[in-house]
């Protein structure tokens, strides 16, 4: 696959992103990346989210960087243009077909912009230094820290939490007067998760593996066979069948019958390895009946901003949770919607909220 981690407009297909394994280095601001996982790229680096615009509405624990997609537009406002993803990690704060425990930002700049070259970065030889914010960042996940450890005073925290997170690193420098610590080395893995380029590769809508084929010929076979049985009348209770049968027929029966679910299956089939799909002003490929899920959710609130709709840009699939190596987050996917303008930020503020929709495979709880 050719190395590109840029999402960019695309009138025909919808744009796959596939995660690599690529050194840190590269994965900088400098560099305008497309990334799972590690500390935040950011881009306009005056004004970053605040610390309690980052705090879990329903825990008030510090949500963790999830991902960030760089796609710029045409405007001269959106030359550059990134979204970033936050999540909370708690178990309890994951509530079905309920997105209340993400946040998405929008942060754009013109070509000329008082941060970056307007010349593009070479990939090529040593990678150059990431471009440092005059804020004081948390030195573990690399969001504003407005705390500073109390005996060096040198390292920046966003929170108690991620301080005492920090310690067993720190504590080894933190007694020597001349000591200057800059990065973590080590894993922190209830702070950060794991760090993975997304790079792009269209999707060929027209293919159709011979795998997806045989997998959906044998769920009709059986989804069929099942409801004979049914309308035979030979299923008899649940108790009377065998708990192999029991699989067989209605392992996923809520779901067998869906032609979300199946189209769903079906696409992702062509490209196992996909963890998300870009289409502006496309549609989400959905995993579950839309009414049962989010159908209360559906309407999608205009810009804060400038007043536009929202449109779907981009969804996050399910095959991304096998790299996170957190057990606490599930979903079905994850749609995200922005500005349909992409409307200037006003000066003075460097991110701006966006939409998201999540969806799981089960219905909504609250519905009968």
């Amino acid at each position: 696959m050719q190395r590109c981690s840029i999402f960019l407009e695309n009138m025909m297909d919808v744009d796959l992103g596939f995660a690599e394994l690529r050194e840190s280095a590269w994965l900088t601001n400098r560099y305008f990346p497309s990334k799972i996982g590690g500390k935040p790229a950011w881009l306009e680096l005056e004004n970053l989210p605040s610390t309690k615009e980052l705090l879990c509405e329903s825990c008030n624990e510090p949500k963790s960087f999830l991902c960030q997609i760089y796609a710029p537009f045409e405007d001269e406002h959106n030359f550059h243009r990134t979204i970033f993803i936050f999540v909370c990690r708690s178990s309890v704060c994951q509530k079905t077909n309920s997105a209340n425990n993400f946040t998405a930002y929008r942060s754009q700049l013109p070509k000329k912009n008082s941060f970056y070259s307007e010349d593009p970065p070479k990939e090529e030889g040593k990678p150059l230094q990431e471009i440092q914010t005059t804020k004081k960042v948390c030195i573990a996940c690399g969001c504003l820290g407005p705390l500073a450890c109390s005996r060096c005073r040198k390292s920046n925290y966003c929170c108690v939490k991620h301080q005492r997170a920090h310690w067993p690193h720190h504590k080894k420098l933190c007694n020597f007067e001349n000591s200057i610590e800059t990065e973590v080395k080590e894993v922190l893995p209830e702070v950060r998760f794991p760090e993975y380029e997304i790079v792009v590769e269209a999707n060929n809508s027209e293919e159709e593996s011979d795998v997806d084929k045989d997998d959906e010929r044998a769920e009709t076979e059986r989804w069929n066979e099942y409801q004979n049985l049914v309308a035979s009348g030979n299923t008899g209770t649940l108790k009377d069948v065998p708990e192999v049968e029991l699989d067989k027929y209605i392992s996923e029966s809520d779901v067998a019958d869906d032609k979300y679910f199946r189209k769903f299956k079906k696409e992702v089939s062509k490209d196992p390895e996909q963890i998300l799909r870009y289409k502006r002003g496309g549609s989400p490929l959905w995993i579950s009946d839309v009414e049962k899920t989010i159908g209360k959710n559906i309407i999608i609130p205009k810009c804060e901003l400038c007043t536009s709709e929202r449109q779907f840009e981009f969804q996050i699939l399910p095959q991304m949770l096998n790299l996170l190596k957190d057990d606490n987050l599930d979903w079905g996917t994850v749609a995200v919607y922005t500005c349909k303008q992409s409307c200037k930020i006003p000066t003075g503020k460097g991110y701006v909220n966006e939409y998201i929709l999540k969806q799981d495979i089960v219905a909504d709880e609250n519905k009968k």
